[in-house]
């Protein structure tokens, strides 16, 4: 149908609002695939899920992750205002310290998972999922109201780049350009910096003169680096980092963060958390403080627990080549009567393993190590095995 006059078509209002990387002509002149992803266009593969997959595994891969929100908390009362709107005690980690932690509704349920850095005695940066970036903004302000401190998005300013791998720390020493924020400015500051940086830490750097955060925090299983930097230095930072590492740099897409994040362990949200879902049903129970002084948004629904017949998170380790899939059915047996007991959130055939490997939540009846449980798999019974996550584990 033609739109009269005036009207636009609905194909042509997500147009209007599709938003691009600021890598986004790199990716496109390396050849990339692309795919919706909270409505930005982003890269799903460069050349094959397997090999960006066992590049990360193996040497290095290079993420754009930009489309992250980047939300920033500053003044005398930033911590006490994150320790009341998270789960978490944010107050308690020092400068240069990040946490893990969990954006909770009133009743309990998870409206996004974080990492926050703190940046300085009273700021602190909060990274949020891309789909759930502008609802944190939102929430942070409005449960920072009646603090002393200031709420600003700042996720147009901020690109970010991670590099993830065994072999990413040397690539990120050998990258000419790079100097730590202060006197003198000096690459060799910046390897000893580096060569001390711990994980879930970060530390003020700077890339050929300008501003560059960089953390080690990773969601691969393998040891990583994510460089925030303003997004029109991003291009510079990225082709540094290639042309350094040669082929043990390998720019990795979508598809393949996915199978590194699943065979970690790690749970992404709109699959393995959501609002529907409480922190102890994903095994994130610790990362709620109920020690901490002080209410924060959640705390009551949580200190009332939650039915005893909620479903809870589990992994599952399967033989074979056929893997499940997201919404895939879990049975207590494998014949025409037996009965459902839960659903896939996470499924692929292990590329470092070799089998297939899933998460999913299902009845806390079935929920031991080792119960022997069935995968739909499109009308086929699969056996698998109740695991404890993550499938994947590196040499340390």
């Amino acid at each position: 149908m033609t739109p009269e006059p005036g009207t636009t078509t609905p194909e042509a209002s997500a147009a209007a609002v599709e938003r691009l990387s600021p890598l986004d002509a790199v990716h496109r002149a390396a050849g990339a695939s692309f795919t919706d992803f909270a409505g930005w266009q982003m890269p799903v593969r460069y050349s094959s899920d397997l090999a960006e997959h066992h590049a990360v595994r193996t040497t290095s891969g290079l993420f754009d992750l930009s489309h992250m929100g980047e939300i920033v908390l500053i003044g005398p009362d930033a911590a006490a205002a994150l320790d009341y709107a998270l789960a978490g005690k944010l107050s308690a980690i020092e400068v240069g310290q990040a946490k893990y932690s969990l954006l909770l509704a009133e009743d309990g349920g998870i409206i996004d998972d974080l990492v926050v850095y703190r940046t300085g005695d009273d700021r602190y940066m909060v990274v949020a999922n891309a789909s759930n970036a502008a609802v944190v903004a939102d929430e942070l302000r409005s449960r920072a109201a009646g603090f002393d401190t200031i709420v600003s998005d700042e996720s147009d300013d901020v690109a970010l780049i991670a590099l993830q791998g065994p072999d990413a720390r040397a690539v990120l020493l050998e990258t000419p350009g790079f100097g730590v924020d202060g006197p003198g400015n000096d690459a060799d500051d910046f390897d000893a910096a580096i060569e001390a940086l711990k994980y879930y830490r970060a530390f003020p750097a700077t890339f050929e003169g300008e501003p560059v955060l960089v953390a080690r925090t990773g969601y691969t299983g393998e040891d990583g680096f994510e460089l925030y930097l303003a997004p029109d230095r991003a291009g510079r930072l990225w082709e540094s980092l290639r042309e350094t590492g040669g082929s043990r740099v390998v720019p990795c897409g979508l598809a393949s963060r996915d199978t590194l994040r699943l065979e970690a362990g790690m749970p992404l949200y709109g699959n393995e958390l959501s609002r529907d879902i409480r922190p102890a049903q994903a095994g994130l129970g610790r990362v709620v403080a109920l020690a901490k002084d002080g209410d924060f948004v959640g705390r009551e629904a949580i200190e009332a627990g939650q039915a005893a017949d909620a479903p809870v998170l589990v992994g599952l380790a399967a033989e074979g080549r056929r893997a499940a899939r997201a919404h895939y059915d879990v049975y207590d047996g494998g014949g025409a009567d037996a009965v459902k007991v839960g659903v896939i959130t996470s499924g692929a055939l292990s590329p470092t393993l070799g089998h297939p490997v899933a998460m999913a939540y299902v009845s806390p009846e079935v929920s031991e190590v080792g119960r022997e449980l069935f995968l739909d798999i499109r009308g086929t019974r699969i056996a698998a095995s109740v695991v404890k996550p993550p499938f994947y584990k590196r040499d340390a």
